[in-house]
């Protein structure tokens, strides 16, 4: 199957919208799973971009990624009440935990974006 740039540009365009803001906010609505997935994707990006001098965040991420490691044991998509709640109580706690990070590579992935469009256009 022959995939056109502007196809490519057309779906992506449906998925990340031109404001900044973090997964937690962005998928309100959504289901829990998809939620907690799209936190955790976002915490392990935010870990990987940071440098060996970054103790302090570098901890808080990986405490934050090692808890809700422990919590997505079982079925995701229909957890029990308990682990439910844990699992909304860790977005919320984490909610901007590593936002200036998670900002910068949005912004970077908006303007690879962007500049897509305009080169098909």
């Amino acid at each position: 199957m022959v995939h056109h740039p502007a196809e490519a540009v057309s779906r992506m365009s449906g998925i990340m919208s031109g404001k900044l803001e973090n997964s937690v906010d962005a998928t309100r609505g959504q289901p829990l799973a998809a939620r907690v997935l799209a936190r955790k994707n976002e915490l392990e990006d935010a870990l990987a971009e940071l440098g060996r001098h970054d103790g302090q965040e570098r901890q808080a991420i990986e405490t934050a990624l090692a808890t809700v490691y422990l919590l997505m044991t079982g079925d995701l998509a229909h957890p029990s009440e308990v682990v439910a709640r844990d699992l909304n109580r860790w977005l919320e706690r984490n909610k901007h935990l590593a936002q200036d990070i998670i900002r910068r590579q949005n912004a970077v992935r908006l303007a690879q974006l962007q500049a897509r469009e305009q080169r098909v256009a």
